[in-house]
């Protein structure tokens, strides 16, 4: 039988684990169909009640995928009950009557080459060690670069003159990207492009409005399960700093923890598992910054964000940072959340005029 992968979607990401997984298996790997409520649906239909929402899309993702043909699926796994997603899928997927192999990639919650290296040696026997470590080199760069134009981005996108100028711009950095065939060429397409996007006609004022994304990884990196919030917010005309990205769940976390561990000692003795102490931290690190809000996301039942929320409140409360929080299920209303979203930006907008006004007075 044809051998044909898919995986969950994950924002921009699915393009660069895309060319990821075809390099290291020449095989056919499935366009998944983008996130619909259809998506969801499936998933909350099949899943248990109680599991956390990331669960019931990539569950929705699984089965679309599969009815269009694929019988590998891949799951990545570690940080909280993300963990234990592979094995309940499969369970799930497998009563439901489908046949198919699963792969869970990360283990105990760490990334292990040589584990990693097999995995894909039995899906492409003539896979060499040389191209394997190829390929994740070239994915690794794939992805950081992604991640270092979405923050140029991200602090220019409220203020472009053309509408979609930028996402015009990022989709052919993608298109680009997924042609090259090395690293020397990948890093001349970023390079070409992050010139490209500060040429972007822009109107931005100098004292503009800056609000800070936190929350649960999943939510704030795929757009549909934000309710596409950094486009919402853009609209306002407002700078957006986010920091989960790929690059830093992977490599970046374990580097920066100790630093962030340090300098919350006096709110967290302990770690809070997920992102949970990293998002007390950036509290701080906002409001040192100089930005005016903060928006923190997570799902329904979030362990981890629940944990961290009291606790995040308190640091927002002593600093005086306006934070507005966001906890999406399947059901969630996006006219309850634009109204939402429509006051907070109203309050920082008068809290910015009176500072201003303060600061002139003095």
């Amino acid at each position: 039988m044809k051998k044909v992968l898919a995986f969950p979607h994950l924002g921009d990401y699915k393009h660069p684990i895309k060319k990821l997984l075809q390099d290291l298996t020449h095989l056919e790997v499935l366009d998944t169909p983008p996130i619909t409520k259809k998506t969801i649906a499936l998933g909350s239909k099949n899943a248990p009640d109680s599991v956390c929402v990331p669960f019931k899309y990539n569950l929705g993702n699984f089965i679309e995928a599969l009815e269009l043909g694929a019988n590998v699926l891949f799951q990545a796994g570690g940080g909280c009950r993300y963990r234990y997603y592979a094995e309940v899928q499969e369970t799930i997927l497998r009563d439901l009557g489908y046949d198919f192999t699963f792969i869970q990639i990360i283990g105990r919650d760490h990334l292990r080459f040589k584990e990693l290296y097999h995995i894909f040696k039995n899906l492409n026997p003539k896979l060499t060690k040389r191209t394997f470590i190829k390929a994740l080199l070239f994915a690794f760069f794939y992805i950081t670069y992604l991640d270092k134009l979405d923050e140029i981005i991200r602090h220019r996108v409220g203020f472009e003159i053309e509408e979609n100028a930028f996402l015009k711009l990022k989709n052919n950095f993608i298109k680009e990207c997924s042609k090259s065939k090395n690293i020397f060429t990948l890093t001349k397409i970023y390079y070409k492009y992050k010139k490209k996007s500060k040429k972007v006609k822009i109107k931005k004022p100098k004292n503009c409005l800056k609000v800070g994304f936190i929350g649960e990884l999943y939510t704030a990196m795929e757009s549909f399960a934000n309710y596409e919030l950094e486009k919402k917010l853009a609209k306002y005309h407002i700078e957006i700093k986010r920091f989960t990205n790929l690059s830093y769940l992977l490599w970046k976390k374990a580097l920066f923890l100790p630093f962030m561990k340090r300098k919350v000692k006096k709110y967290c003795k302990y770690t809070l598992g997920a992102d949970g102490l990293d998002n007390v931290y950036r509290v701080l690190w906002l409001k040192k910054h100089g930005y005016d809000g903060i928006i923190h996301t997570k799902p329904t039942g979030c362990t981890p964000e629940i944990g961290a929320l009291p606790i995040i409140m308190k640091v927002a409360k002593e600093e005086k940072m306006p934070i507005l929080f966001f906890s999406f299920d399947e059901q969630s209303g996006i006219e309850g959340i634009n109204t939402r979203l429509e006051a907070f930006y109203d309050l920082l907008t008068l809290k910015k005029e009176e500072e201003y006004e303060s600061l002139f007075r003095n």
